[in-house]
């Protein structure tokens, strides 16, 4: 049975290159609304690489980008208006080290949106509260532990109401013991249906959170579908590097 939700974002034969060397060579792919997938993959296949591509912090070689159903890529795109319209949460948070917790989250509804201080600090404390975070607004980044800083971004990133998140390697810099509470707030996402593309080396999380996992090697996708699909896989090169977490699984 097809699925009849409209696609927030659809890639067609997306490429890129740095200098000589190809790193997306022709990807074809969707995210549905509310769709949560996750793309996994060893190191060097292309996947960040997408991730900047979709959120234009990387200009394709080749191919489409469409975000419902318009090229994000024609000239005429005005850059800022699309950036509002997800949200994008990096490996090391780059959050604002000069400003407090409050403020990480109210500088995009106050510059962006031009919504007023007191509103702005509502909604911010609504959100600080849905990450756990409601008791650190006044807290600068320096006196937050990792986790406590991405869970920052991830509210940041919500703020602007986005219609998809992306997420990088969002665990990547965090200690062990820290990865579970953002992974928790990032499943309660996906709960919300909320459109989300994740980047992930957590193959546990992969599998528990998403409604569809991309396999990607050599900046080509190799397999995708249903979690219990890929990770269940009969594919060699899929094995294999699945093969390298084991017992995680």
């Amino acid at each position: 049975m097809t699925d009849q939700r409209e696609a927030v974002i659809q890639v067609k034969g997306l490429k890129k290159n740095f200098g000589s060397l190809e790193v997306l060579k022709g990807v074809d792919m969707k995210v549905l609304k509310g769709e949560a997938v996750v793309v996994i993959g060893p190191s060097g296949s292309g996947k960040s690489t997408l991730l900047r591509c979709l959120n234009l912090l990387e200009t394709p070689t080749g191919g489409d980008i469409l975000f419902h159903g318009q090229s994000i890529l024609r000239k005429d795109l005005k850059l800022d208006e699309y950036r509002e319209k997800f949200g994008m949460v990096f490996q090391l948070f780059n959050l604002f080290e000069n400003l407090s917790v409050l403020d990480n989250v109210t500088i995009g509804l106050r510059k962006v949106k031009k919504i007023p201080k007191e509103q702005a600090e509502k909604k911010a404390m609504e959100l600080l509260k849905q990450v756990g975070l409601e008791s650190k607004a006044d807290v600068y980044p320096s006196k937050l532990s990792g986790g406590q800083k991405q869970r920052v971004a991830i509210a940041r990133a919500l703020a602007l109401k986005p219609k998809i998140l992306f997420f990088d390697e969002p665990t990547s810099a965090l200690d062990p013991e820290l990865t579970g509470e953002v992974l928790k707030v990032i499943k309660s996402l996906a709960d919300l249906h909320i459109a989300m593309v994740i980047v992930t080396h957590e193959m546990a999380f992969a599998r528990d959170i998403s409604h569809r996992v991309i396999f990607m090697a050599g900046g080509v996708i190799v397999e995708e579908g249903a979690p219990e699909k890929v990770f269940a896989s009969d594919n060699e090169r899929t094995r294999s590097f699945l093969g390298r977490y084991g017992n995680l699984l």
